[in-house]
């Protein structure tokens, strides 16, 4: 180690100056120069930091090498932003967080309980300084401070209580969960991040899609591109799906529903004692200090309490609010509406809920939200003037609610249909004694609110496991098989889960195909989770919130026939649904001619016409929509169901002379056939087993 000779003040400049005698340095070689000051400058580095690097001078006089470090200039940019802060009060009338144009308004809930309260702030060497509460800005228990300075982009901030240090509920950028998941074993520590960007929206406006002409995709950001089978250069990102929008045009339908992609922390450390593996044992153990016992599955999903003002940062490329307000405009360009689902636990109030998604609407310009949680807001929802245009997708509606909902308005509230999704899955693996159930949600729709039908979500099998598995299969999840539910409703065709045979393979592919065409040849409207329409497996795992890999990730397998075949018939259906009215109306067909044209809006057929069996044994049931009732000149419909596993015979109502009937659709074989001839749709049709046909009319002429 090389001894200094001595340090002094450079009075002109006011920085220290280091002087290595020269009496060291004789007959030194550059090399060991070098050394020699290599070991001198890390004693500067662990008193200032790295940034001494910039504003160091190394120079050679005749009493040796003298090494200048300019102190004060160092001291000031490292506190510009801190030192040069000033500090006022207001009194808020809610909580949040705002930018002016010299600094941030915080408005904070605080009890105080006699300790000190307030806004600690951070440098990029999380060095921290107190900016406390004052009774200057207080109402109530809110606080209100605003903080003007320079450069205060470059800082980051936490709310403190005595000893207690938290991050800010209403921040709206977080620091600290960049990283999907993490690699630490510890709790990661979060920060508010003040810094925020201005954003061209350009002539950006919603599309505000109604509900009845609505076709609804779910997507899990992260999983939709992540394998790289999905050829984006940006995988699990909001990037990611922009990538993927003509792909989204292509397939047909009108809006995205995002699983939570707010911020959250998918790796929070929890206590393993709700777990079904012998919780008494993992709790003594870590009572005995053996081993902290800990449960370290990652909570992909979302489905717990986050920061809800801020976008996911670990599903973005680049800064957050930029990538989902990019994703946003670029999504609202194709036509696409943009709806995130939010799950608000018991704790959340529920003004807090609504002042979350009326942000949401105003700052980032979603056009609706899926709703779960516990005591929701219903009626301050749907009373809430900012949100009377977008859709609000809830789990339930209270029939004193319904005065809330005009009936001729903008139709923006949905809630599920029933029980469509469990007694559809039944009717498709053919169960007796649901031809009624089926026909009663094919049919509902109701004048008031919107009905969403889905047969596979985010939980519980994909469509392709519903006809591969009878059983759920979730080891990987490590809960011996026992979370997930054992309700599944699901068939595997023969075989449990993959197979090469044929016959079992090419059922499967049927089955895929009627339950795409239940989806979209029903009333309300059609969820479809991503990677259902081409025939995504998730290995038979119904719960795989855990599982950030190949079990939840989509596989873009479109070099197979499967996929390419799956996919070309759900962009069919979509289409055909879209070019036909009549089966997505505003309101419920009433099954009486109520045009007086010959011809109910809605009729039910079996084996014969205008005669339906609605016995617990059928599985059959043909179902009439008269097209012009929709608009005039539209086509008629005929919709034929048969999920018994041997074919019938139906006959087709007879038509005016000018028009006759033509097959366009079955899952049998999904080419449409010729236009049938006056004898053969009086004798009657053959439709196969376990299959879906539909029938359109056109002139007789043609």
């Amino acid at each position: 180690m090389v001894t200094m000779a001595h340090s002094t003040e450079d009075p002109s400049s006011r920085s220290k100056v280091t002087v290595i005698s020269s009496s060291l340095l004789s007959g030194c070689s550059n090399v060991l120069l070098m050394q020699i000051l290599l070991s001198v400058f890390p004693l500067f580095y662990k008193a200032l930091g790295r940034s001494a690097r910039v504003f160091c001078e190394v120079f050679y006089t005749g009493n040796g090498i003298c090494v200048r470090l300019d102190i004060e200039r160092l001291t000031k940019i490292r506190r510009k932003s801190m030192s040069s802060l000033a500090v006022t009060y207001f009194k808020p009338y809610q909580p949040g967080i705002e930018r002016t144009v010299s600094g941030f308004r915080f408005a904070l809930v605080n009890k105080k309980n006699g300790c000190e309260s307030g806004i600690l702030l951070y440098d990029d060497k999380k060095q921290e300084q107190r900016i406390p509460l004052s009774e200057k800005g207080r109402k109530g228990e809110l606080f209100g401070v605003e903080i003007r300075g320079e450069d205060l982009n470059q800082l980051t901030y936490n709310f403190y209580n005595g000893d207690e240090v938290y991050t800010d509920p209403y921040v709206q950028g977080v620091a600290g969960l960049e990283q999907f998941g993490g690699k630490s074993t510890k709790e990661r520590m979060t920060y508010g991040v003040l810094k925020k960007q201005d954003f061209d929206w350009e002539e950006d406006t919603n599309p505000e899609i109604p509900f009845e002409d609505t076709i609804l995709y779910g997507i899990h950001v992260r999983a939709f591109t992540k394998h790289k089978s999905s050829n984006v250069a940006h995988p699990g990102t909001f990037e990611g799906i922009v990538e993927k929008i003509p792909y989204l045009k292509q397939l047909g339908i009108t809006a995205v529903e995002l699983m939570p992609c707010y911020e959250f922390d998918e790796a929070k450390i929890k206590p393993l004692y709700s777990d079904h593996r012998e919780p008494e044992e993992a709790k003594q153990k870590e009572e005995e200090g053996k081993k902290e016992v800990q449960d370290r599955r990652l909570n992909c999903w979302g489905f717990q309490k986050g920061f809800y003002f801020a976008p996911k940062a670990s599903y973005s490329a680049k800064a957050p609010e930029i990538s989902f307000k990019t994703m946003v405009l670029e999504l609202h360009k194709a036509g696409i509406e943009v709806m995130m689902h939010f799950y608000f636990p018991e704790d959340i109030s529920q003004g807090f809920m609504v002042q979350v998604l009326k942000f949401w609407t105003m700052e980032y310009h979603v056009d609706g939200f899926r709703i779960n949680g516990f005591h929701l807001p219903v009626r301050m929802l749907l009373e809430e003037p900012v949100l009377k245009r977008s859709k609000l997708w809830l789990p339930y509606l209270p029939e004193e609610d319904l005065s809330c909902l005009e009936e001729d308005s903008f139709k923006h509230v949905a809630v599920d249909n029933g029980n469509f999704r469990n007694d559809i899955r039944r009717f498709l693996k053919g169960d007796e004694g649901l031809v009624n159930d089926f026909i009663r949600y094919q049919r509902r729709n109701p004048k008031e609110y919107a009905v969403m039908n889905a047969v596979c979500d985010y939980d519980g099998f994909s469509l392709m496991d519903l006809v591969s598995y009878d059983r759920k299969h979730n080891e990987a999840n490590g809960e011996n098989n026992a979370d997930g539910t054992d309700y599944n409703y699901s068939w595997n065709c023969g075989v449990e889960g993959t197979t090469r045979k044929k016959n079992v393979l090419s059922l499967r592919k049927k089955q895929i195909k009627n339950a795409i065409a239940f989806l979209m040849l029903s009333q309300g409207t059609p969820f479809l989770f991503s990677g259902d329409e081409f025939g995504n497996s998730r290995l038979g795992n119904n719960n795989a919130y855990c599982q950030d890999n190949e079990v939840f990730w989509l596989q873009w397998k479109d070099n197979t026939q499967m996929f390419q075949e799956l996919l070309s018939f759900t962009q069919k259906m979509i289409a055909l649904r879209k070019q036909n009215p009549i089966i997505h109306m505003k309101k419920e067909l009433k099954v009486m001619d109520s045009l007086g044209c010959g011809y109910p809006d809605i009729s039910y057929h079996g084996a014969e016409a205008w005669r339906p069996d609605l016995s617990f044994v059928s599985r059959l049931v043909n179902i009439f929509l008269c097209g012009r009732y929709a608009n005039e000149g539209d086509p008629f419909l005929y919709l034929a169901y048969n999920m018994h596993w041997e074919a019938h015979k139906l006959a087709l109502p007879k038509l005016p002379k000018t028009l006759r009937w033509k097959r366009i659709l079955s899952t049998e074989e999904e080419a449409g056939g010729e236009a049938l001839k006056e004898m053969e749709a009086d004798n009657g049709q053959v439709i196969e087993s376990r299959s879906i046909a539909v029938y359109q009319t056109e002139s007789s002429s043609k």
